[in-house]
C-alpha cells in the first residue's frame, strides 16, 4: 500500500525495480499505488505474476458523486484488488462499517477483491475492549456475505497504534488476533470457509520482523506501507515466507 506517496515517474521506476527483483515465485505480490497511476502500473506488470490494487472505492454505482472510484472504473482498468476501510480512512475520513459493506458488495459485483481491513486504536487496546472492535467491524462489515462471497474477500489485521508509529504488535499478540479473526469466521461459516479466507498483517512490518510474523499458523501475508516504499525491503518482506 503505497498511500499517498511517489510521483508517477517514482512510481514506474519503482514498478519496474519490483519486476526485476529476485523474488519468490510462490509469494502474491500486490502493488496498491495512487489511482492515477493504476493503469499504467496494470500494462507495466502485464506478464507477471504481480496484480495490482486501489487503496479505496465508492459504495455507488455511478453519478454525481466528484473525486470518488466506482468499482466498475477500478475493474475496467484491469485492477484485481481494492483496499477497503484502512485505519487511516476510517480514522480521517470517517468511514463506517455500514458503508464499507456497502463497498465490499460493489467490489463483488464487479468480481473484485476486498482488502477488508480492521483493527483497534491504542486506548481500546490498553481498555481490553481490541476483541470487540475488531469483532463489530467483523461482523458489521462483511457477515451479511454469503460463504461463497466471504471466500472471495481478503481481511487485514492492523492495529492502528502500529501504523507507521514503528511499533510492532508483537507476534503472539498478532497471532491471537488472526487466531480469533478466524474463529470468528469458522463460527459464522464453518472450518472450511474460515481457513480458505487469507488474514494478513498490517502495522510497521519491516524485513526484520516480517520472518517472524508470517511464520505463525493464522497469519498469511501483510499489508505492508512504508516498507513498500523501497524496492528491496518490499522484496526482503516477499522473500522471509
Amino acid at each position: 500500500n503505497w498511500k499517498m506517496n511517489k510521483s508517477y515517474a517514482e512510481a514506474l521506476e519503482l514498478t519496474n525495480h519490483l519486476i526485476t527483483s529476485d523474488y519468490n515465485n510462490e509469494v502474491q505480490l500486490i502493488i496498491v499505488p495512487p489511482a492515477l497511476y493504476v493503469a499504467d502500473i496494470v500494462n507495466t506488470t502485464d506478464g507477471t505474476n504481480m496484480e495490482v490494487g486501489v487503496q479505496n472505492c465508492s459504495q455507488f454505482d455511478s453519478g454525481a458523486y466528484t473525486g470518488e472510484l466506482s468499482a466498475k472504473m477500478i475493474f475496467s482498468v484491469g485492477a484485481t484488488h481494492v483496499i477497503i476501510g484502512h485505519s487511516e480512512r476510517r480514522q480521517y475520513f470517517n468511514e463506517n462499517n455500514k458503508d464499507l459493506a456497502l463497498k465490499v458488495d460493489q467490489l463483488l459485483r464487479w468480481d473484485l477483491t476486498p482488502i477488508y481491513c480492521c483493527g483497534e486504536m491504542l486506548n481500546e487496546r490498553e481498555n481490553n475492549v481490541h476483541f470487540d472492535v475488531v469483532k463489530t467491524q467483523i461482523e458489521e462489515g462483511l457477515f451479511h456475505l454469503t460463504e461463497n462471497q466471504v471466500m472471495k474477500c481478503v481481511i487485514a489485521y492492523e492495529p492502528v497504534w502500529a501504523i507507521g508509529t514503528g511499533k510492532t504488535a508483537s507476534p503472539d499478540q498478532a497471532q491471537e488476533m488472526h487466531k480469533y479473526i478466524r474463529s470468528l469466521l469458522q463460527g459464522k461459516y464453518g472450518l472450511t470457509v474460515a481457513n480458505s479466507v487469507s488474514i494478513l498483517y498490517g502495522g510497521s512490518c519491516n524485513p526484520a520482523n516480517a520472518k517472524e510474523l508470517f511464520s505463525n499458523p493464522d497469519v498469511d501475508g501483510g499489508l505492508i506501507g512504508g516498507a513498500s516504499l523501497i524496492a528491496k525491503d518490499f522484496i526482503a518482506i516477499a522473500n522471509s515466507f
